[in-house]
């Protein structure tokens, strides 16, 4: 099983009702902008548009911190053969929302990135986007894994934990994520009793009766219409 594959799962097995409600919308081009950024998203009231779009006016991120939450983003959920990278999914987008909605991220993200390009011109006497795509990964090993990690290198470690949980929660909350998953959320379905089969297995029968007063499934749409006295007409 790929890294992938193993986040979906992770992913499937703690999906609550309200968790999967998509945050970031994909545009006619299949783009993806954040929630908070659109200022006509569904259910949004006046005071909160306005918040959002006061928001999207800040500035927090420089241009050099952009293009390594970018990188980053599309080294921990990189495009596959069926789904899109998370850089298509538009999450730097929503990392850059975030941290101007939810400045508690501001300092260690920051931090991070700063400890991301002193790391790494430490080891290759360059910055982390100018880096290969080894040596970047090299880096990520180094951080990835908590409970192998080199002491001094905690504060990458903390940094990567940060950034990865909000990778996959920008990600998953788009409509190119719930797709990945395979996520359909509540489905009606259609239960017509127990087979006749089964029921013949054990020497049992619905009666006729009973059964004429249940739904007919290929009407369910059908609205029911009632008499004067209460009878079911339709």
């Amino acid at each position: 099983m790929d890294r992938r594959d193993t986040i979906k799962t992770m992913l499937i097995g703690s999906i609550s009702g309200g968790m999967i409600l998509s945050a970031c919308q994909p545009d006619a081009d299949g783009n993806t902008k954040t929630e908070g950024a659109s200022e006509g998203a569904y259910g949004r009231t006046d005071k909160e548009k306005a918040r959002d779009l006061q928001i999207k006016g800040e500035t927090f991120f420089t241009e050099h911190e952009i293009a390594t939450v970018s990188v980053l983003c599309d080294l921990i959920l990189p495009a596959t053969a069926t789904a899109g990278s998370a850089v298509q999914a538009g999450v730097p987008e929503f990392i850059t929302f975030i941290v101007k909605d939810m400045k508690s991220h501001q300092v260690p993200l920051r931090g991070g990135l700063m400890w991301l390009d002193h790391r790494s011109m430490t080891l290759f006497n360059q910055a982390f986007v100018d880096c290969t795509p080894d040596q970047q990964k090299q880096m990520l090993d180094e951080i990835a894994w908590p409970d192998t990690a080199a002491p001094e290198v905690a504060q990458g470690v903390t940094f990567f934990k940060r950034m990865r949980n909000l990778v996959l929660t920008g990600y998953y909350t788009t409509r190119m994520g719930i797709d990945d998953l395979g996520y359909k959320g509540n489905i009606a379905t259609v239960w017509d009793g127990v087979p006749a089969d089964v029921l013949a297995k054990h020497g049992l029968a619905y009666d006729p009766a009973w059964v004429a007063k249940c739904i007919d499934q290929e009407k369910r749409a059908v609205v029911a219409e009632w008499d004067a006295e209460g009878n079911l007409v339709n």
